[in-house]
């Protein structure tokens, strides 16, 4: 495992006592709280619509950077630069859209999306556009992408990316994502990374620390269901929806997947096999809430899985 750089002020940082709580009953708590002190290690995915992977490596080590394969995504690299720099992101490489910078965990939904050239993809809550370009380049500019999100400002970081990247498959909306209802089975696959409490991101949001409030799932979980419900209506039959979160909390994640499959008996869960992913089994069961057995086939990733923001992953198969 990669060595881990823990924060300089770490020991200023302070877990409530029901967050401590909480966590301890769903992992090994002091290892969780190391990686959540730790610096997040920068990734890219080069982007192979405008240029190669050999191009892009060169390019970045000749300026100082090193890259280290990410081992579930061919396009995805670790990257570090040997004077400490973090700013890729003022590269000319990527004001030319030669790569993404993108968590490596955030390329993974679209891994198990596994979008073809020409389909037909809905992306429900698109922005910034991570996993959107991801998926374009994935459908080699081919096909149909519909690109949504919630408002105007959150649509400018998608724009802005979906253009500098070189996408030409992709139609962005504004709306909210249970308007797609009316789409009924209109889309060879879907995604939606659901808006979530993000608890899986501490290592690059210190503050979700202080706003983690478990009173604000039950919400938050009832917006997530409608969205996947939402998603699930728009697939063809045999068509694929993945649901992913940056969250770790058992009511963003096994608890929706499992409302949706019991509440559609046509909705079947997919294993998902990731080479060189290592994952957490599933929660089956959290404070007095038990879980479709099926929920076993999604992937639970905690921080300190792979050296990476805690995510899950869940892909649901639309039968008949």
């Amino acid at each position: 495992m990669h060595n881990l750089k823990q924060f300089p002020n770490k020991d200023e940082i302070t877990f409530k006592p029901a967050f401590i709580e909480h966590y301890t009953k769903l992992t090994d708590w002091e290892t969780f709280k190391k990686y959540c002190l730790s610096f997040l290690r920068r990734s890219i995915r080069v982007n192979t619509l405008k240029s190669t992977i050999s191009e892009v490596k060169k390019r970045l080590e000749e300026q100082g950077y090193t890259l280290e394969p990410v081992p579930w995504c061919k396009e995805g690299f670790f990257i570090e630069h040997k004077e400490g720099r973090r700013d890729a992101g003022n590269t000319i490489e990527h004001q030319l859209g030669y790569f993404y910078i993108q968590e490596a965990a955030s390329m993974i939904p679209p891994i198990a999306l596994g979008p073809k050239e020409n389909e037909t993809i809905l992306d429900l809550a698109a922005s910034p556009g991570s996993k959107t370009t991801q998926i374009a380049q994935m459908m080699k500019n081919t096909g149909l992408i519909i690109a949504n999100d919630i408002s105007g400002a959150r649509m400018i970081p998608l724009s802005t990316n979906i253009t500098r990247m070189g996408i030409t498959n992709t139609i962005t909306t504004i709306m909210h994502g249970q308007q797609f209802a009316k789409f009924n089975e209109l889309f060879d696959k879907a995604l939606i990374d659901a808006p979530c409490s993000g608890t899986g991101t501490i290592r690059k949001s210190v503050k979700t620390i202080k706003i983690w409030n478990p009173k604000v799932l039950k919400n938050i979980s009832n917006v997530q269901k409608e969205l996947l419900q939402t998603a699930f209506n728009c697939v063809k039959p045999n068509g694929t929806v993945v649901y992913s979160t940056c969250s770790l909390e058992p009511e963003e994640n096994e608890s929706v997947v499992s409302w949706l499959i019991e509440k559609n008996p046509n909705a079947k869960l997919e294993e998902i096999k990731i080479s060189g992913l290592k994952s957490t089994p599933p929660v089956e069961e959290f404070e007095g809430a038990k879980y479709n057995s099926e929920i076993r086939k999604t992937i639970r990733l905690w921080p300190q899985d792979n050296d990476t923001e805690g995510f899950f992953i869940a892909k649901i198969k639309k039968t008949g």
